[in-house]
């Protein structure tokens, strides 16, 4: 199972949006890590607001209340035109080779998710789409893993994530599933998570250790 937004899905088109309505362009990763703190603080609360619905208000408070609904609406539509990430598709491919099933499991919304396929040229390796929304918390609860196993009809040790952030390898690994990090973005993995069974540069060699991993 494969994490989508910034392990699949490439942000960097963003920049030029909030630019265009007049943030700097090195707002993004702080924008897009406050996105993840509210949703998590939302679950940690026991309540849920999808993915637009975060986005959109965390671009708010980036953006010091003085945005208008067009400027949020000019950057949130950017995502329906993003594009992969360049190792995205050798990944998959390697795994699917292999024998493996490739799964996505996103904090964002079926559709958008499946339109992201569909437009990379993605969906052909991609066998089924699970969206946060379907339990209504996002990750990395335990409760999420589990819906996900459910979706797949497989056990814990049949399933390994592919991500590159640390904590969703975390929230994996705790639900008992194999997990692998690649060092893309993050560069170093966070010493208060467990390691990531497997590590790497990026996606390829992430794929490429799950499938040297000796079978259990």
């Amino acid at each position: 199972m494969f994490d989508v937004v910034e392990t699949l899905i490439s942000l960097e088109p963003l920049r030029a949006r909030f630019v265009e309505i007049g943030l700097p362009g090195a707002i993004l990763e702080g924008w897009f890590d406050r996105m993840l703190r509210d949703g998590m603080a939302l679950t940690l609360a026991g309540d849920y607001e999808p993915f637009p619905a975060v986005a959109a208000a965390a671009l708010r408070v980036i953006g010091g209340g003085r945005l208008g609904d067009e400027q949020v609406a000019h950057v949130l539509d950017g995502f329906a035109t993003l594009p992969a990430q360049s190792d995205a598709e050798p990944a998959m491919r390697a795994l699917a080779e292999a024998g493996m099933s490739v799964v996505c499991l996103s904090n964002g919304a079926r559709e958008s998710t499946e339109a992201f396929l569909d437009r990379s040229g993605l969906d052909r390796l991609v066998d089924q789409v699970i969206s946060v929304a379907e339990v209504r918390m996002w990750k990395p609860p335990r409760a999420v893993y589990d819906h996900a196993l459910a979706a797949v009809g497989r056990p814990a040790e049949d399933v390994a994530l592919v991500a590159v952030h640390a904590f969703d390898c975390h929230g994996a690994h705790a639900a008992g599933w194999t997990t692998g990090w690649a060092g893309r973005l993050e560069k170093h993995y966070a010493e208060i998570f467990t390691r990531a069974d497997v590590v790497g540069a990026d996606l390829v060699e992430v794929a490429g250790g799950l499938v040297a991993l000796p079978d259990q």
